[in-house]
């Protein structure tokens, strides 16, 4: 019942995020700062939990009708292999992430970019990578 409820909370805060998103778009006029970017944040936020909300209850009704579908959706999910493919997968979108995120930063800083906008992806980039060390420890005491 929560999950339930949770998936049609998505859905409604995601109607009010995007009404309110273009309300503000029509009432605002010659916003400045935060204000002329706070629209379309909500727009953008907005729609994407409706339709994350939307796809779980569509996806639910789907394989409602249908119980031998949902267990082999079940079965597939929870497979080790599926699993290994998806971890590994994400290793290696990480490994790539790196090298990315450090040749963006050092374009940046060579580009003059902003000292705001450059520290904030340094910051995002070493907590990403101190998460990971510690998940790393974690899983090293566990297993």
């Amino acid at each position: 019942m929560k999950a339930k409820l949770t998936k049609y909370a998505a859905i409604l805060l995601g109607l009010l995020l995007l009404a309110m998103g273009l309300f503000l778009i029509k009432t605002s006029i010659e916003a400045q700062g935060a204000m002329r970017a706070l629209p379309y944040v909500c727009i953008g936020i907005g729609c994407g939990l409706f339709g994350h909300g939307m796809g779980n209850v569509i996806s639910e009704r789907a394989i409602q009708s249908d119980p031998q579908l949902k267990k082999k959706l079940e079965i597939e999910k929870n497979d080790e292999r599926n699993m290994a493919i998806a971890n590994r997968a994400k290793g290696k979108a990480f490994d790539m992430m790196t090298f990315v995120f450090g040749a963006l930063m050092v374009s940046f800083a060579l580009m003059e970019v902003d000292m705001v906008a450059v520290l904030l992806l340094v910051f995002t980039y070493l907590f990403v990578h101190g998460s990971a060390l510690y998940y790393r420890f974690q899983f090293d005491k566990e297993m």
